[in-house]
């Protein structure tokens, strides 16, 4: 959510390159259309005004980038995202049942033998204490039932360190896929206008394409 407010906060940062960007495509446009213009007319052919309107086309793409362009973009890109974060949500929730589930089956699996009913209930390690005597063989079992369960409950926090280990790494690998992703997302949607400019040129058309497959695959780098 932080993310995306700065994301929001940053995209006036584009009406600042749209002015230079007005300024790169009305020359181009010139250039271009001038240029297509003598082309037929040096050789006594009918002008052809379908492909003349590109740098038009363009020039209201950088004077509305904004809107036109990055709001376009962001609205058919965005039930994308927002599908499959909301399965990233439903399997996590899911994998928390699971766990749930599994510790409850491994309490109950425990608690259905005497012999380890210890190992997971309190009530059930002092009532088998209190059963026991202080003759040596007593003393000993009780030496034993300590560290089984000393080695059980080490056992289980180990594990249970270890998981949430590595759900503390998925979600700072979470956290800096979306801080990259946000930081380009901010650096392509400064920089678009000024793209949009230079592919008025000849020889610079890929500029455009580029652009914005490039903003596509960085917009899915699904967080």
């Amino acid at each position: 959510q932080v993310l995306r407010v700065l994301y929001d906060e940053m995209m006036p940062l584009c009406s600042n390159m749209t002015g230079v960007a007005k300024g790169i495509a009305g020359l181009g446009a010139l250039f271009y259309v001038a240029a297509k213009v003598w082309q037929s007319l040096a050789r006594a052919e009918a002008i052809d005004v379908y492909p003349l309107l590109r740098p038009f086309a363009l020039g209201l793409c950088i004077m509305f980038f904004p809107t036109f362009v990055l709001g376009t973009i962001n609205t058919v890109l965005s039930p994308v995202v927002k599908g499959c974060n909301q399965l990233m949500e439903t399997q996590t929730f899911d994998m928390n049942e699971y766990r749930a589930q599994k510790d409850r089956l491994e309490y109950e699996a425990l608690m259905r033998s005497p012999e380890t009913a210890y190992l997971a209930s309190d009530e059930e390690f002092d009532r088998q204490l209190e059963e026991l005597g202080w003759s040596p063989s007593d003393m000993v079992t009780m030496t034993g039932m300590y560290m089984d369960r000393a080695a059980y409950n080490i056992k289980k926090s180990v594990r249970d360190w270890f998981r949430e280990l590595l759900e503390m790494l998925f979600q700072a690998a979470g956290l800096i896929i979306d801080t990259l992703r946000t930081f380009f997302l901010i650096v392509l949607s400064i920089l678009g206008p000024l793209a949009f400019a230079i592919s008025v040129y000849d020889g610079f058309q890929s500029t455009l394409t580029q652009w914005i497959s490039r903003y596509i695959s960085i917009y899915l780098w699904l967080p």
